[in-house]
């Protein structure tokens, strides 16, 4: 089969097509016919050197969640699941393959009426979103600042906070990821490339404070968008994009009366999150954005555009055929 191996650490280049072993389920796994392959911006990081929560040995095949087919199931498996759409994460590595083996018990079928592209959009981004929204306690009238608001995660929490009712400013960087966030529903946008665009932001507010900052970019980003919260505000960090978080000081944030609330789940939430995000998509009320797709052998190129920012939503690889 065809896969993308990455064989030392690096630029995007590193990424090159060729030939893999054929996966065989094992007692409890499934083998899934891959037709879109997630990509996210960790794997970009873990890629440049190896940095991330990913742990493996060169060479390797990255790529941590497929959607597809069920092509071949293993001891222990029902039988019933040949055939059937699904979306799985893969546990690290393995993802960027025409197929894949992974447990059974990890799988989720997609919903009726959900595309494909859609649920895998969804699988890694989505739980994500709904994970960081439940942290940050989100509630109806609460100012709510959702940095890199048209990426993946970003462009579901606008989605996400105005749905619970709350007034979603977006921050993100460009007139076309600002116009994006203002379509799905945010009340004010504004570029955080611009220097003072902090100050910009409390012009536009009449009380000059936000409620709940969610903050995945980190680094000068971050530690801006705290500035921005009031007495009794909430921040939750769980991505960086700039590559280093906010490092928002403890002491600081007591001092004003800030909460850092960490987002965290277990297993069993997880799953929760992830069901509730694809129902959510299935009925209509949630819509991933696939700014950008490439083909298997382009891996390289889809990570390029996504550490050039020049990407909007999600980024996937298109695998196999989607007939179904």
């Amino acid at each position: 089969m065809r896969a993308v191996w990455l064989r030392e650490f690096g630029g995007p280049e590193v990424l090159v097509a060729g030939e893999a072993a054929d996966p065989v389920a094992g007692a409890g796994e499934v083998v899934v016919e891959v037709v879109y392959a997630n990509i996210t911006f960790v794997e970009t990081q873990f890629r440049a050197g190896g940095k991330g929560p990913f742990r493996a040995e060169l060479p390797m095949v990255p790529g941590n969640g497929v959607g597809g087919v069920v092509a071949a199931v293993g001891e222990g498996v029902d039988r019933a699941l040949l055939g059937r759409r699904v979306v799985s994460s893969t546990g690290g590595s393995g993802g960027y393959a025409e197929r894949v083996a992974v447990p059974a018990v990890g799988l989720y079928r997609v919903p009726e009426g959900l595309a494909l592209d859609d649920a895998v959009a969804l699988l890694a981004d989505g739980r994500t979103a709904a994970m960081v929204l439940a942290a940050a306690e989100v509630a109806a009238g609460d100012t709510v600042l959702v940095e890199a608001a048209a990426g993946g995660v970003g462009s579901l929490l606008v989605q996400l906070a105005r749905a619970a009712g709350a007034r979603v400013v977006a921050a993100a960087g460009g007139e076309r990821k600002l116009a994006l966030a203002r379509e799905l529903g945010a009340d004010l946008a504004v570029d955080y490339r611009e220097d003072g665009w902090d100050g910009q932001l409390r012009e536009a507010l009449a009380g000059g404070e936000v409620d709940v900052v969610l903050d995945g970019v980190g680094g000068v980003i971050g530690r801006t968008a705290f500035g921005l919260l009031g007495r009794g505000g909430r921040i939750v960090s769980f991505g960086l994009a700039s590559g280093e978080w906010a490092g928002v000081p403890e002491q600081e944030a007591v001092a004003r009366g800030v909460r850092i609330l960490s987002a965290k789940a277990s297993p069993e939430a997880m799953r929760g999150f992830t069901e509730a995000v694809l129902a959510e998509a299935a009925a209509g009320r949630l819509r991933p954005v696939i700014g950008q797709r490439f083909p298997l052998d382009r891996a390289a190129d889809a990570h390029r555009a996504m550490e050039t920012r020049s990407s909007l939503g999600k980024t996937l690889l298109v695998v196999g055929d989607d007939d179904r």
